[in-house]
């Protein structure tokens, strides 16, 4: 199963992003989405910024990610 997660760009130094991923802060290549600017979201995939997304968009799927953790947890416990 593949999983693309949305992160947000907080700098950009040449082909290379710093992107926070549920407050932790990875590097990730923007070769793909050479458009991408700071405070804008994207999707993450094996490291690579695979697409821009309105924040919207970013915010319902870390929402819909948290819950499925949340359950997880939940089901773990019980």
């Amino acid at each position: 199963m593949c999983l693309a997660i949305p992160a947000l760009i907080q700098s950009i130094e040449g082909t290379i992003a710093q992107a926070d991923i549920g407050g932790i802060s990875r590097p990730v290549s923007i070769l793909l989405t050479p458009d991408v600017n700071v405070g804008d979201y994207v999707l993450i995939h094996t490291g690579y910024a695979i697409s821009v997304l309105d924040q919207e968009e970013a915010h319902e799927t870390l929402k819909l990610l948290e819950e499925m953790a949340r359950y997880e947890e939940e089901r773990e416990i019980h």
